[in-house]
């Protein structure tokens, strides 16, 4: 399951904004790497003032930073295409120039990650996969309105 974390530094960001950023990232993440939406989760983090230096000084402009994990097994081209989505979407969210988001992806093997109770399958393997969940953790997405 890729987990992005937002940090926002000097900016607030409304629940519209997070609910706008958090669709962006699924929808930007699902269409570069054909991996589920259910898949994705976002985390929101703020920056306290004076925390956030840029080149040793305190910086006062406002910055979104996206730092995302995600499951090795993408090309290039599929990494570059979601992080130049992710930067244009997210900045349209929050409402700055795409010159102050900031975004990094890191790779992990599937064999390295637990969700659900079991070790992540490899990319394309999905469906597979998501048999494995228990009626339970389907009601789970039921409630929340995710499709499985």
């Amino acid at each position: 399951m890729p987990t992005y974390i937002v940090r926002t530094a000097n900016l607030v960001l409304s629940e519209a904004q997070r609910q706008r950023i958090a669709t962006a990232i699924t929808e930007a993440h699902g269409g570069n790497t054909g991996a589920p939406g259910y898949f994705a989760q976002v985390f929101f983090e703020a920056a306290g003032p004076g925390t956030h230096f840029i080149g040793g000084r305190p910086n006062d402009v406002p910055h979104v930073f996206v730092h995302g994990l995600i499951r090795a097994g993408r090309t290039a081209e599929q990494k570059r295409g979601l992080i130049e989505a992710l930067c244009t979407r997210v900045g349209t969210a929050a409402g700055i120039g795409h010159e102050d988001v900031w975004v990094y992806v890191q790779d992990i093997v599937a064999e390295q990650m637990i969700e659900f109770g079991r070790i992540l399958p490899e990319p394309g393997r999905e469906a597979a996969w998501r048999q494995g969940f228990s009626p339970e953790k389907i009601g789970d997405f039921q409630r929340a309105g995710v499709a499985v």
